[in-house]
């Protein structure tokens, strides 16, 4: 009976998985849509207002239990948490809440392979789609939070983009820099996210060329041995 438990947490667990991602996928997409509505559009009527800010706390309860039940499901659940940070802060963040559009686009069966090449790809396709995201996001969190304070430069989403394009490339033209201690705690976020992107590309590039190097004919001329 003791054997059991283990391998029925783990089925159910995957059965939950597989029943929510795609409706938490589509749910994380219009997660970033409303928040990129209310940033946006801020003269929006109070109506409106209440109702995207209702939708976006719902989404948090979502959040919230789909979460707790994974973790409840889960046979270690000190490795879930370990590997299910960006879960975790989203429930605890609002600002990190898009990111978990990545998260459950991972749980698509496509990403779930691991041969060498699919790897590869889901690494690259992961690293663009997470600096598009993680650009937008920091630009609305800023704009957000700069836009109101005495003495903002950032009163614009152009402007915060620019800012945030800037940055993350390390440039600092110091045209724009945001003034508040959040607007500041962000930036840092954004330029330890530019080191971490430059570092992830640069070890899959390195990864691909040692590939090549070692095998430089086509993937249809490397034979399987057990085929001789």
């Amino acid at each position: 009976m003791s054997d059991a438990r283990p391998g029925t947490q783990r089925g159910s667990r995957a059965r939950w998985e597989a029943v929510t991602s795609w409706p938490l996928l589509i749910l994380s997409v219009l997660f970033l849509v409303v928040y990129s509505w209310c940033i946006l559009e801020p003269d929006l009527p109070a109506a409106v207002q209440q109702i995207l800010v209702g939708f976006l706390a719902v989404v948090w309860i979502v959040y919230l239990v789909d979460y707790l039940v994974r973790l409840a499901l889960s046979r270690d659940r000190k490795q879930f948490a370990k590997t299910h940070v960006i879960d975790l802060l989203s429930v605890l963040v609002p600002v990190v809440r898009p990111f978990r559009l990545l998260t459950y686009l991972m749980e698509l069966p496509y990403f779930k392979r691991d041969t060498g090449g699919s790897f590869r790809a889901k690494i690259i396709i992961y690293g663009v789609l997470f600096v598009v995201l993680f650009v937008y996001v920091i630009s609305l969190a800023v704009l957000q939070v700069e836009r109101p304070a005495p003495g903002a430069l950032i009163l614009s989403f152009g402007d915060s983009v620019w800012w945030a394009c800037v940055t993350i490339a390390t440039v600092g033209y110091g045209d724009f820099y945001p003034v508040t201690v959040l607007g500041r705690i962000l930036a840092v976020a954004l330029m330890a996210g530019g080191v971490a992107i430059v570092g992830t590309a640069t070890a899959t590039l390195v990864s691909y060329l040692g590939e090549r190097i070692r095998h430089p004919g086509p993937p249809h001329d490397q034979h399987d041995p057990r085929e001789q």
